[in-house]
């Protein structure tokens, strides 16, 4: 069942009116994408929140500046929803290890450590149910 800023999961009632909204987006468009409701729900609530404490300011005035997720609206094109199933890849670029879904534009986060990466990158794949997929410095795949 869809929902809207009036009628959402309660999981979500104790959030920031700004993240409840990208929340709600998001899991209507994982709903949209045949995801049951019980993964929906915690997956939305996580990207929401991930969401609002990697924004800039400007971001997050823009989204919260457009209108309401309604019940009914299409997400057959919601760009984020084809991503969730793809497995997550730590690399190195730039003197930095970074966690990115495989086929997102750009990564999730960049960190000095690999142990940190890796840390980040089996919390995103545990909340998709996807897998990690790490590179060496040399960028060879590691089993």
């Amino acid at each position: 069942m869809p929902w809207d800023t009036k009628d959402y999961p309660d999981a979500m009632k104790n959030l920031k009116k700004v993240v409840r909204k990208k929340a709600i987006d998001i899991a209507n468009a994982l709903l949209d994408n045949d995801y049951p409701e019980d993964r929906a729900i915690p997956i939305a609530i996580s990207q929401a929140e991930d969401w609002f404490e990697k924004s800039d300011h400007d971001e997050i005035q823009a989204f919260d500046s457009k209108p309401k997720p309604r019940k009914n609206d299409d997400h057959e094109h919601a760009g984020n929803a084809d991503l969730l199933d793809n497995d997550v890849l730590i690399y190195f670029e730039d003197d930095k290890w970074k966690v990115q879904t495989k086929e997102a534009q750009r990564p999730d986060s960049t960190f000095d450590t690999k142990k940190d990466a890796t840390d980040r990158a089996k919390e995103i794949a545990d909340n998709k149910e996807s897998n990690v997929i790490s590179y060496t410095k040399d960028g060879k795949k590691q089993s």
